[in-house]
């Protein structure tokens, strides 16, 4: 393609993804406490106890996105990506209350990784499987930053889509597709057993597994050393940078998602040059 198509698809994918940012925000608040309320409703249920009809009505499509302060309707001109937020001046129209710098942050990564995705794969398949995965990796990130959670909502069929993506050798051949999603689910479930058998306590979540079981769906099983190397690396300094300030204990969990999410990241752009940086540095 010419130079001005490749710069025009890839101005379309980032306001694409300024538009799906939107929507992960709603996502990202909306689903832990969907998830929440069920929760309550099958232990309420397993009481032999009518569940409670709190957040009934709740979804990811319904109802309106409100004000948290006075529960101000977001009308559809104030619900324009980033935009909204600048003429708004950050605060709520309705009560004047402050609204977090977190939603127009998460539009303008959505926006930007969709952009550079496009433009780094061009008008491919593998460009549009690209956006999905980064899709689901941001909106996995910030739930595992709020809630130490990494829903099965979204890890599961983001394995299985991987799986899906590679029948036709989108990004790696099928079998090794399936390879990296089963050595990826058991090389963090050893480490957890064996974490577990020598303290006694639990060093990570199931959800980790999943994800990283994705991961290698996506990206297959060689793919898995480098994304668990780049993610520990990632892990080990933000979680150190943290400690040094006194904005987390060194005994408090953290989640490692967003870690392998990164890891992900920069697995699927440039893992394989990487890869090769590193095998010729050995030889």
């Amino acid at each position: 393609m010419l130079p001005e198509s490749i710069a025009i698809l890839t101005l379309l994918a980032g306001l694409l993804g300024l538009c799906i940012g939107s929507f992960l925000n709603v996502v990202i608040h909306r689903l832990p406490k969907i998830m929440e309320r069920d929760w309550h409703a099958q232990c309420a249920e397993l009481r032999g106890e009518t569940p409670s009809t709190v957040n009934n009505t709740l979804g990811l499509a319904t109802p309106r996105s409100r004000c948290p302060s006075c529960g101000h309707a977001i009308t559809a001109t104030e619900n324009i990506p980033v935009l909204s937020y600048l003429l708004l001046r950050g605060k709520c129209s309705g009560c004047g209350q402050a609204i977090s710098a977190r939603y127009p942050t998460i539009e303008i990564l959505t926006g930007v990784c969709s952009a550079f995705a496009v433009w780094h794969f061009g008008p491919t398949a593998q460009a549009a499987a690209a956006l999905l995965l980064l899709w689901a990796l941001i909106a996995l990130s910030f739930i595992d930053l709020d809630t130490q959670l990494l829903p099965d909502s979204i890890t599961l069929p983001l394995l299985w889509l991987g799986l899906l993506v590679n029948l036709d050798h989108t990004f790696v051949t099928i079998d090794t597709a399936v390879v990296g999603a089963m050595l990826g689910y058991l090389s963090l479930w050893s480490v957890f057993w064996l974490f577990k058998l020598a303290t006694g306590k639990e060093g990570m979540g199931f959800g980790d597994f999943k994800l990283l079981a994705a991961l290698g769906a996506w990206l297959g099983w060689s793919m898995l050393p480098a994304i668990i190397l780049l993610s520990s690396i990632v892990g080990a300094i933000v979680g150190m940078t943290l400690i040094l300030a006194r904005r987390h204990g060194s005994s408090a969990p953290m989640p490692f998602g967003p870690y392998l999410a990164a890891a992900g990241v920069i697995a699927l752009l440039w893992g394989k040059e990487l890869t090769a940086y590193y095998l010729g540095l050995m030889y």
